[in-house]
């Protein structure tokens, strides 16, 4: 699944325009790496956001197209 989407759809961030510009602005790291929105995200990877002077490490439990809202935080785990 692409990035920006996973980001979405684990509600890490609320709009997919909103994960595609932190993405193009070198706010999203995979695995320690500045990512592209395009990047592909599987079961196991390490996603760092940082939000203004705050800074947010999930690992990745598992990848879905769609998911309700009250689940949404069983696809990843805060590090």
């Amino acid at each position: 699944m692409r990035l920006d989407k996973y980001l979405k759809v684990s509600r890490l961030i609320k709009r997919r325009t909103v994960a595609n510009e932190a993405c193009d602005a070198g706010r999203v790291l995979v695995n320690d790496k500045p990512a592209k929105a395009s990047v592909n995200v599987k079961v196991g990877d390490r996603i760092t956001i940082q939000f203004g002077n705050k800074e947010v490490r999930v690992e990745v439990l598992a990848v879905q197209e769609t998911v309700k809202k009250e689940q949404a935080g069983e696809l990843f785990r805060y590090l």
